[in-house]
């Protein structure tokens, strides 16, 4: 069972949100760049986490939701004529629709076949848009405006304000998808991913329950889509390339899946360590690769799930033993 207010996940959701916040607040221009780039990349592996570590389905297409988003909020704005408050609602549902026909077409495809049918519609996506003139080609779509919120006395064009605004939508999104995960419907997912066969046996509705998971990570990855958008002021088709999937898919691994904050973490640490290595070496995705493959070799529950034992095992060590004496090394002392 999935609890959204577990000491350890509760403290390190605090500990990333709050950063980032403080990050937000005194940081230069280019840290708020990168807290940007990360609260985007964060609402994304969390999308990848709803399917991945809560319903055991591992996709490689996640840029073609981040990217649906992006796109049809550029669309409509820039195309359009559309004002952002209008296009963003619709940005969303665009990619839920995305999700949930992607959700409908794989709902018989299972482990590797998923996985690749969801990369197979995301590169056709790229080239769709790569080659549609309408769309900007190669070139994009520019001049993609932010939200005007100046009636709430908020200004999204100065870069220091629109970082917190990134990171506080991200903790919204953590917060409402940990409520969405601790519901009937999380449960279920939870118990389609470890015995699916018992799931369909109760008669509850496997394929339903798959879709609907598929619509709603769509719709969340669309989210992160129009925060590109915003961010960049400029989309283009490298949103939908295989690449910019498998920088989400390892950010959520690193973190570790099933946790919902672990792909937070995961994105925080990827973003500064792309950053970091890209300074000296041009080859930063050879580093990210060989991240990812640690990640996985150490275990395949990531940072957060290393923490997660570590954590259960001093408190096994410290709890109380025969007579109040706490118990070290599994034996009690009196």
């Amino acid at each position: 069972m999935f609890r959204l207010f577990d000491p350890l996940r509760t403290a390190l959701a605090l500990l990333l949100f709050g950063a980032g916040v403080l990050r937000a607040l005194t940081g230069d221009v280019f840290a708020l760049e990168i807290l940007a780039e990360t609260a985007v990349f964060a609402i994304a592996a969390m999308a990848f986490d709803l399917l991945a570590g809560f319903s055991r389905l591992v996709s490689m297409g996640h840029g073609l939701f981040v990217g649906t988003g992006a796109y049809v909020y550029a669309g409509l704005t820039v195309l359009g004529g559309l004002p952002p408050a209008a296009a963003a609602p619709a940005a969303v549902l665009g990619a839920g629709v995305a999700g949930l026909l992607v959700g409908l077409a794989t709902v018989r495809t299972r482990d590797v076949f998923f996985l690749m049918a969801t990369l197979a519609f995301g590169q056709m996506a790229h080239v769709f848009v790569l080659r549609s003139p309408a769309l900007g080609g190669d070139d994009g779509l520019t001049g993609v405006p932010r939200p005007d919120l100046s009636a709430l006395g908020v200004d999204l064009s100065d870069g220091r304000t629109f970082a917190l605004a990134a990171v506080l939508l991200a903790a919204l999104v953590y917060l409402l998808l940990g409520r969405l995960l601790a519901s009937a419907f999380g449960r279920t997912l939870l118990a389609i991913g470890a015995d699916e066969g018992r799931v369909r046996a109760l008669g509850i509705g496997v394929a339903r329950h798959r879709v609907a998971a598929a619509a709603l990570s769509g719709a969340v990855a669309g989210l992160a889509g129009v925060l590109a958008a915003c961010h960049a002021m400029y989309v283009s088709p490298g949103l939908f390339h295989w690449t910019f999937s498998g920088e989400v898919l390892t950010m959520a691994l690193v973190g570790g899946v099933g946790s919902l904050v672990g792909p937070v973490l995961g994105a925080a640490l990827v973003v500064e360590l792309k950053y970091a290595v890209a300074a000296w070496t041009a080859h930063w995705g050879a580093v990210l690769g060989l991240f990812l493959v640690a990640a996985v070799w150490a275990g395949g529950d990531g940072i957060y799930g290393r923490i997660a034992r570590a954590a259960r095992a001093l408190r096994r060590r410290l709890r109380p033993g025969p007579g109040g004496a706490h118990v070290r090394d599994g034996a009690g002392s009196a």
